[in-house]
């Protein structure tokens, strides 16, 4: 089986938890250069691999395929298109980039160098989404009218970090809004408008860590919710339809999963607690337990090896992926002018 020889760009908290134990599974790939400023913790983790210091040394590499990137969201631009000129196929972490002007400009090189270009939006593989989105296919909730998805934690201390920090691409917005951004697109597509309130919450915020996102279509709301002082969470999706509700706590474990050096290597990964199953409950007032489906990030980068190895279509397309930068920077929009952004 031909391998898909992998860079890596960046080893911090994205490339150690949410790629490289998914790609060590996976017979397709295999990372065979990281640039890192770190190159002991590396080592620590992947001996073979070669480390080095500059991407123009990565991208050097004839042999690498695949060019994975990590870095924080204000980098992403330069490096992908660095990548794309250098003809290498490019995954980039969410979100994309910071406008969609950056966006359009990716996406059409990535067609002049006739590469592929993915954002890793694994949110789309989260086990309660998953379910959420079976349950609206399968039409169980009938003509959906409300749906909303909160991201929500307890973190009231400011921390000294680049996402906690004034600059390109950082905030909760940027960071958790992609995830609940994109969820929405992917079930219900571009919205007619959007309303938002955003701003720094927490006592000596210094970026935004709070937003509240209304996505208009039609007659059906979409609320995207966030906020960094939450002690006890709340419903994590509620899903109002003509035919019934779908309310669901708990958030889906895979992360924590990775964070504890776990890796996805059996059938029972991506699980829900039987306790957090949601409840489908009808118009006449019958409830459901519905075991919620697993979760897998996973299938992210079996995709991705079908797509490059056999020329399936892309898990998530960078057009996906700047639609989701372009409902974020008119959230920021509505929010500065108190008003509804309506698009074209």
């Amino acid at each position: 089986m031909k391998k898909i020889k992998v860079g890596l760009v960046g080893y911090g908290f994205s490339a150690t938890v949410f790629h490289t134990p998914l790609l060590s599974v996976l017979e397709e790939f295999h990372i065979s250069k990281v640039m890192s400023s770190n190159p002991e913790k590396v080592k620590s983790d992947l001996e073979d691999v070669e480390v080095v210091s500059t991407l123009s040394e990565l991208l050097e590499d004839d042999s690498i395929d695949l060019v994975i990137i990590t870095t924080p969201s204000g980098m992403h631009y330069e490096m992908v298109k660095d990548a794309l000129r250098a003809g290498k196929h490019v995954i980039v972490e969410k979100p994309m980039v910071v406008s969609e002007k950056e966006a359009n400009e990716l996406i059409q090189l990535a067609k002049e160098q006739d590469v592929q270009l993915s954002v890793y939006h694994n949110r789309r593989w989260d086990n309660d989404y998953l379910t959420v989105k079976q349950l609206i296919e399968e039409g169980k909730l009938g003509d959906v009218k409300m749906y909303e998805a909160h991201f929500d934690r307890y973190r009231p201390a400011v921390r000294d970090r680049w996402r906690e920090n004034e600059g390109p691409g950082s905030g909760a917005l940027y960071d958790l809004g992609s995830h609940l951004i994109d969820q929405a697109l992917h079930l219900f597509g571009m919205p007619d408008f959007v309303q938002a309130d955003v701003f720094g919450q927490r006592d000596h915020a210094r970026t935004d860590d709070y937003f509240h996102v209304v996505l208009g279509y039609g007659s059906l709301r979409v609320i995207l919710h966030s906020s960094a002082i939450v002690p006890s969470n709340g419903p994590r999706f509620q899903v109002h339809g003509t035919k019934a509700s779908y309310i669901k706590y708990g958030i889906d474990g895979q992360e924590d999963m990775l964070r504890a050096g776990k890796k996805p290597v059996d059938d029972t990964w991506g699980a829900d607690s039987p306790e957090h199953y949601g409840k489908l409950t009808t118009g006449e007032g019958e409830t459901e337990e519905i075991e919620t489906l697993h979760g897998s990030y996973l299938m992210y980068y079996q995709k991705i090896a079908d797509s490059l190895l056999r020329g399936e279509e892309l898990p998530v397309s960078a057009e996906e992926a700047r639609d989701v930068v372009k409902v974020i920077e008119a959230a920021f929009e509505s929010s500065k002018e108190k008003r509804a952004v309506y698009f074209n």
